[in-house]
């Protein structure tokens, strides 16, 4: 097997971490894409979490999502693990917070690897990782009356 010196293009980069943020406008996905978009990596993968019509058999009229101060250094130190854990060329997150509505996206997080099952396997942990330790609540009302906060 050749040494990754025979290969200047499979170094580690130097930053993989691209994008992390908390955002207050609408997402963008195509923002995200290019954010992890680097020469040397074989697999992107990207999710993309969008506001749904329903919660546990409830139909959503609205939803908001708020944030404690801490939640973009969170990400960050998740996005950390995941680079640290993972052989990650580039990623990216960005998370909404305000009123949303049903359509609109929640969250878009994206990571590319060498290799297709690195990158899912990345995404999905980063993913996981930002939905459980992140905190970002979820204040969902429903259509008949009732409400809820979810979250980290």
């Amino acid at each position: 097997m050749a040494s990754t010196s025979d290969h200047p293009g499979e170094q580690a980069a130097q930053d993989p971490i691209r994008l992390i943020g908390i955002r207050e406008t609408a997402l963008s996905v195509e923002e995200v894409f290019r954010a992890v978009g680097d020469d040397a990596a074989g697999g992107t993968a990207l999710f993309v979490g969008t506001v749904r019509n329903h919660d546990g058999g409830a139909d959503v009229a609205e939803l908001g999502y708020s944030c404690h101060p801490s939640a973009e250094a969170e990400m960050r130190r998740i996005a950390e693990k995941v680079v640290a854990e993972f052989p990650v060329r580039a990623l990216a997150a960005v998370h909404r917070v305000g009123d949303l509505r049903v359509g609109d996206l929640a969250v878009v997080v994206a990571v590319s690897c060498p290799h297709r099952g690195e990158a899912f396997e990345a995404c999905r942990k980063l993913i996981d990782d930002l939905k459980h330790e992140v905190p970002i609540w979820k204040h969902q009302q429903f259509s008949d009356g009732t409400q809820e906060w979810v979250g980290a």
